[in-house]
């Protein structure tokens, strides 16, 4: 055995070991200011794959420079990037209130912002019912019935006296409105969660409940216009009617778009594809229960408090311009592929 062997190896020379790998920590220090700042949702995805090999790649830098005894400024410097790399990449995520913050601030709004092209799709095929079924119940009135079952509609149909529907609007019972409002309302839920559940079968069913949606609201339109009463219909119905037709427009357009990732997946594969459109459907999905919650309260309130066709024309209407500000004036700031 030779004397040299048992001698250590030469120590590396730490300026030029910090010149080699310098740029990466810098970078890695660049993104982790960024996250502390503000929050990790503002990397872009190259970020996002590199923070965990930067941090890998700041460890070994450590262990070598521990092991060859560099300088303990550089020592202290990697510890301390190391355990701020460490935080953000193995760390607890926020706190379920900050999330649920960024959810009603940027992930709802634009959500349903980016399925903009399909929500007006939606709104077509809801106005496209309604205008057929008003024709069709207003040239024969018998076409009602083959729109709303006889027992669902409670009385109001083409046979009613225009005493007993107006009753059905200004009356503050609980009886026969309530019976009626409550149709609705669990009506428009079904018909919101379905068109969303049936956009994996590439669209049509969903199209077709949309449509179908269209059509029960023409139809009673076209009874209570029969009578006179259209525009007081279209008031007492505008309080809630605007947020639950809107939500319903957007679980269908929500369901339409994963319906067109599986039957369009375009450039990417089609399982990833589907992935990204659930993702974005499923939130919206999420704002619409909320939606449904409330244009309940507004309908169990209102129903009963507000009997004014002005002031629940004003309410609904007031409603929808919140949406609208809300979705397409805040969400579309954050949403891929909305109007701008």
């Amino acid at each position: 055995m030779t004397a040299s062997a048992g001698l250590a190896p030469p120590l590396l020379n730490a300026s030029r070991f910090r010149a080699a790998h310098a740029a990466e920590w810098e970078r890695l220090e660049g993104l982790l200011t960024r996250i502390e700042k503000r929050s990790v949702r503002v990397l872009s995805d190259d970020d996002l794959l590199a923070l965990p090999l930067l941090y890998r790649a700041a460890l070994s830098s450590l262990s070598v420079a521990r092991e060859t005894s560099l300088d303990r400024a550089l020592v202290a410097y990697l510890e301390q990037l190391c355990a701020r790399a460490y935080f953000q990449v193995y760390g607890v995520s926020d706190s379920a209130w900050r999330d649920l913050a960024r959810f009603f601030a940027r992930g709802w709004p634009s959500a349903v912002a980016s399925l903009w092209r399909e929500t007006l799709v939606m709104a077509f095929l809801t106005l496209v019912g309604t205008i057929a079924a008003y024709a069709l119940v207003r040239s024969d009135p018998s076409w009602f019935f083959g729109i709303i079952p006889e027992g669902l509609a409670g009385g109001r149909d083409p046979s009613a006296s225009a005493a007993m529907l107006r009753d059905t609007l200004y009356s503050t019972k609980q009886d026969g409105l309530g019976v009626f409002a409550s149709f609705l309302f669990g009506h428009n839920a079904q018909i919101a969660i379905f068109a969303f559940a049936l956009g994996f079968a590439f669209v049509v069913p969903t199209a077709l409940l949309v449509v179908y949606n269209g059509l029960t609201l023409g139809a009673m339109i076209a009874v209570f216009a029969d009578k006179g009463l259209g525009p007081n219909f279209l008031a007492w119905l505008a309080i809630h009617g605007t947020t639950e037709m809107f939500a319903i427009m957007i679980a269908g357009a929500a369901g339409m778009r994963i319906g067109t990732a599986i039957a369009f997946p375009g450039q990417q594969e089609r399982m990833a594809a589907v992935v990204a459109a659930g993702r974005t459907a499923a939130i919206a999905i999420a704002g619409v229960v909320l939606m449904l919650a409330v244009a309940a309260i507004l309908e169990g309130v209102g129903r009963q408090v507000v009997t004014s066709d002005v002031a629940r024309l004003a309410i609904g209407g007031a409603m929808l311009a919140a949406w609208l500000v809300y979705y397409y004036g805040i969400g579309r700031r954050h949403a891929p592929g909305s109007p701008h």
